[in-house]
């Protein structure tokens, strides 16, 4: 998978994450990625089409590290994952997506986002909508872990 494609959306999410939660994620490894499991509790997937490339980007998040963001976004910290907390990945999943988006965009790569999904439950999974190479880059937190997951068919 071409690190062209890869970077833009780390660093949105890198950003999205200091910018509006003051969280800093320790990047882990990137691995190849066969199956559909999550890695996370929770996770928010979107897809991506344009003449020139297609896609899906996910984020899988541990339970601890999104109630932390959730008291550092809105002040609040409800004691599971519920609508607000669902409404808020799927709002981070589409940030980091419309980030990447315009770093593409001036590289030539145009494409629409799709409306984000968000998924929760332990052992859920993650069907990313193309068939491509599978990558999942970990990152820490002392909260918990989240998973950045991209899938294209370049």
């Amino acid at each position: 998978m071409n690190a062209e494609f890869i970077n833009p959306f780390i660093a949105a999410l890198l950003n999205v994450m200091k910018t509006m939660a003051q969280i800093q994620l320790v990047p882990g490894k990137p691995k190849k990625k066969s199956d559909n499991q999550a890695r996370g509790d929770i996770s928010g997937l979107i897809g991506m089409v344009g003449e020139n490339i297609q896609g899906s980007m996910s984020i899988s998040l541990d339970e601890g590290l999104v109630l932390e963001i959730m008291q550092k976004m809105l002040g609040e910290k409800p004691d599971s994952l519920d609508s607000d907390v669902q409404d808020m990945v799927g709002e981070i999943t589409n940030m980091i997506c419309g980030g990447a988006k315009n770093e593409l965009g001036e590289k030539g790569y145009d494409f629409g986002m799709a409306t984000p999904v968000v998924v929760s439950g332990v052992n859920h999974s993650i069907k990313h909508q193309v068939d491509g190479k599978k990558m999942v880059m970990p990152f820490s937190h002392e909260s918990g872990k989240l998973y950045l997951e991209m899938c294209f068919n370049k």
